[in-house]
């Protein structure tokens, strides 16, 4: 690779596509420089000391049929530790609280579960190819969670209770997320809803997410520079220059950009990138949702517990219980419809399951207002599978795009980012070995989806 250049390879971001990328190229005998806005690595993935607990403030959850989490965690000989086993049941319906086992609850959401999910394998065959079924994907990909579910023909705890769980994993409304998502999340653990449900909330990496990004980041052997934003990206025949915050200016042969979907546009890019991708990322993705832990007095027996979606909180799980005091992870699906760092209004949305908690404490971050993410997980609104991911993953010249938002499988989780870092180390490879004339930058005008 020429000298001519500060780097060979510029990647934007730190978070799990971001130094993946890095540690595949440099690999590969390339020059590599990572950018990161934070203080820190590891972006929406964030292990913070809290409330007494290294506590999560962003992804958490990981699981064996994850194929490229559970490689890393393999690799660099991470293990995992479970969530305690839920023993009882909360559940809200028509401004009424329910309560039996934990297993009674699930027996509630089967029904509901199992019809919004029963297709994904006739869509989503091979679920790292997410449009191999084609013309047909348009139809289904056109519906939001929600209207799959009033179609099931639920009864109203039914329902409020499905409805709830949707909504949490999508972070968001269900009337903006997308069918197609649901039905690929479920074929990625074969069709089985109980086993998607198992990767979402169950097994937590061993030391937290940080030892493993740290991990891959040290195999990387990259210069990280943290504190440093990159403002705009410009690209010619001969390589790229990238602007910092400062004014600063360093050039490459190439760039991996790992932003968020919500923060694309973030970035001033010359030549702008293709109308698809600015319209994908005007729409934004469907998550805007809230994430909370809680210190609660008194040992509270493990449970589950779930709330429709236009409740502040609309899933809350026991996460420890010891010293006389429990604490507890909860997620809504609307962000403005509470402070996470409000003790008194975490309070009063958990007492609307347990009407004599007493929250002690409490620990959030808000993704959403968060001006590096404006998002939580990624999450397809309906439409975005097959109207805006091909275009989104399609490298313009010598700019690269990464991220969970962007992979082929566990979109919205550690292990999408890494697949797709992954792709992008395989891409920029590519483009930096081949004896050919770089690839022409196509700003092809989309039609709207």
């Amino acid at each position: 690779m020429s000298t001519s250049h500060d780097t060979d390879v510029i990647v934007v971001g730190a978070g799990f596509a971001g130094v993946t990328a890095a540690r595949e190229l440099r690999r590969q005998g390339h020059r590599v420089l990572v950018l990161e806005a934070r203080d820190r690595i590891g972006g929406r993935t964030w292990t913070d000391t809290r409330l007494g607990h290294d506590l999560e403030m962003g992804g958490t959850w990981v699981h064996w049929i994850q194929p490229h989490t559970w490689a890393e965690l393999s690799r660099y000989g991470i293990g995992v530790t479970p969530s305690p086993t839920p023993v009882k049941g909360y559940w809200r319906s028509g401004g009424t609280v329910h309560s039996g086992t934990a297993d009674e609850l699930l027996g509630l959401v089967d029904r509901g579960m199992a019809g919004s999910t029963e297709e994904s394998l006739a869509y989503f065959p091979q679920p790292y190819q997410p449009l191999l079924a084609g013309d047909r994907l348009a139809e289904v990909d056109g519906l939001t969670v929600r209207q799959k579910l009033e179609q099931l023909g639920l009864g109203p705890e039914e329902f409020d209770a499905v409805e709830g769980m949707w909504a949490t994993n999508f972070s968001g409304r269900t009337e903006d997320g997308g069918y197609a998502q649901a039905l690929r999340w479920c074929a990625l653990a074969g069709g089985s809803w109980q086993l998607m449900f198992e990767a979402c909330a169950t097994y937590k990496v061993v030391g937290g997410t940080r030892g493993l990004i740290e991990a891959i980041a040290a195999d990387a052997g990259v210069e990280i520079r943290t504190n440093t934003r990159v403002v705009s990206v410009a690209q010619d025949d001969t390589g790229v220059t990238v602007t910092l915050e400062d004014g600063a200016t360093l050039t490459a042969a190439a760039v991996v950009a790992t932003l968020p979907l919500n923060m694309l546009d973030s970035v001033s890019f010359d030549p702008p990138l293709s109308e698809g991708k600015r319209r994908a990322a005007h729409q934004g993705q469907a998550s805007q949702g809230v994430k909370v832990w809680a210190r609660l007095r008194g040992e509270y027996e493990p449970f589950v517990a779930l709330a429709p979606g236009s409740a502040a909180l609309t899933l809350c799980q026991v996460e420890h219980v010891a010293d006389g005091e429990t604490l507890v992870v909860a997620f809504g699906s609307v962000s403005e419809r509470l402070d996470g760092a409000d003790p008194a209004a975490v309070q009063e949305a958990l007492r609307t399951w347990l009407p004599d908690a007493e929250v002690l404490e409490v620990a959030s971050h808000d993704w959403v207002a968060d001006e590096l993410s404006g998002e939580t997980w990624p999450m397809q609104r309906a439409g975005q599978l097959t109207g805006s991911l091909a275009e989104l993953q399609r490298p313009e010249g010598r700019v690269f795009v990464a991220g969970s938002d962007y992979a082929n499988g566990w979109a919205g989780f550690i292990d999408g980012a890494i697949e797709s870092g992954m792709r992008a180390g395989r891409e920029v490879h590519a483009l930096l070995t081949t004896v050919d004339a770089f690839p022409a930058i196509d700003d092809t005008v989309l039609s709207p989806s």
